[in-house]
């Protein structure tokens, strides 16, 4: 009986799963070894977390110290100095005036708390009416309710739930030609609706899932000051444009604005365990209070072990020009896809590289053919597209394009 097809229920999958899993055995560097010999490059990251690649001895040696001390204790009314230590390095990393961290444990989790944070801000401040958020079309923030509810009504992957979530304020997606309207279209439905916004929320630079869409840094400067004008407080989703992904630290430093609730995860911990914050300014918290949220697994000793070790690798390291050598690469290899007729669009910005086709592709004919190129990609809808880990070398990363390439050529025979 294969109990990985006919019982694990994968995401995003039937069960039976209709699309083939492969059977990871162990993994090292930028490599998957597969359990049938295969050893494929993961140009994915894992979900964009594994910044640092697989087995890294540094995190490991974080993890396997902090295990032999405490691996679990509950945060209510106890804490631990991993957090200790892990909130101070977020601090001096993030935005300033963002000071005060609430871990969470995963990054719809961290999303959901921002919400709750800008609800219970503006209920103590006696504004109850302002319980709506906006948020701009395009956009995908998570897979629990409250983060549903601010993902693309129409083109996201939640319209199932449509009847069940709450309803909010969409805009127009900000794009890299259409700065100006998407910004007109946001003071509207702000001049209208600010008394019943608590918040927007929005993707700084890249909108990751709902499309893999990298927009203008002028719109995040719009936004920051449409905000302040209407009294709306900001929240930023990084946890897939943070720490370098976007050649910025965070995707909101390109713009250099300052959001009252920042939301972190996935390369916090180096992909090695889950766990997310929404990290908020003194404004915030002391008109919040007490926050009424707890997760079982918040601040998790060897998650944030995990995490100070990632972000000392990553600041000692010369991420910035690694970044950048990447991004010269995905540009030169890919930008000139772009021609063929089956293409309708490439983008690249820092490690971010996105073929968008004109028709949907295949999801097993494509991942087969990458599979057999000694590559794992995984693509959806009409998005091809690479997020590899910053150790990648320049002759693995051409490995990854070539085989974005050799779709790209497929489609067109």
């Amino acid at each position: 009986m294969n109990i990985d097809e006919n019982h694990i229920w994968h995401p995003y999958a039937n069960i039976p799963n209709k699309v083939p899993t492969y059977h990871v055995e162990s993994a090292e560097g930028v490599y998957l070894n597969f359990k049938n010999g295969a050893r494929i490059i993961d140009g994915m990251s894992s979900w964009w977390c594994m910044i640092h690649g697989y087995n890294n001895s540094y995190i490991n040696d974080a993890v396997k110290s902090q295990i032999d001390k405490v691996s679990h204790v509950m945060f209510g009314g106890l804490t631990h100095q991993p957090a200790i230590d892990l909130c101070e390095k977020l601090i001096n990393l993030t935005p300033k005036g963002l000071d005060k961290v609430f871990f969470a444990d995963s990054g719809s989790v961290s999303v959901e708390v921002s919400l709750k944070m800008a609800i219970q801000y503006w209920q103590n401040k006696g504004q109850k009416e302002k319980s709506y958020f906006v948020t701009p079309r395009g956009g995908y923030h998570g897979d629990t309710f409250g983060a549903m509810s601010v993902c693309d009504p129409n083109k996201g992957m939640h319209h199932l739930f449509s009847e069940v979530l709450p309803k909010h304020y969409f805009v127009n997606q900000p794009k890299h030609d259409n700065t100006d309207e998407a910004l007109s279209d946001l003071e509207s439905r702000l001049s209208k609706s600010h008394k019943k916004i608590a918040a927007m929320i929005l993707e700084p630079i890249v909108q990751g899932a709902g499309g893999m869409n990298i927009y203008e840094m002028d719109y995040l400067k719009g936004a920051r000051a449409l905000c302040d004008k209407y009294n709306v407080l900001m929240i930023v989703d990084e946890i897939a444009t943070g720490f370098g992904r976007t050649g910025e630290l965070f995707g909101c430093n390109h713009a250099n604005i300052e959001p009252d609730i920042m939301c972190i995860g996935k390369a916090l911990t180096g992909g090695y365990m889950t766990m997310a914050a929404a990290i908020t300014n003194q404004k915030v918290s002391e008109t919040v209070g007490v926050l009424m949220h707890g997760p079982t697994f918040m601040a998790n000793p060897l998650a944030c072990s995990a995490a100070i070790a990632s972000i000392d690798l990553l600041v000692e390291s010369n991420w910035k020009k690694r970044v950048s050598e990447i991004e010269t690469i995905l540009r030169d290899q890919l930008m000139p896809l772009q021609s063929h007729q089956s293409i309708f669009d490439v983008r690249v910005l820092g490690a971010i590289g996105v073929v968008e086709f004109n028709e949907e592709l295949d999801m097993k004919k494509t991942q087969e053919k990458l599979i057999e190129s000694g590559v794992w990609l995984r693509p959806y809808g009409r998005l091809l597209y690479t997020m590899p880990p910053f150790v990648i070398s320049d002759n693995e990363l051409l490995v990854i394009t070539q085989a974005m390439a050799e779709i790209v050529d497929d489609s067109i025979k």
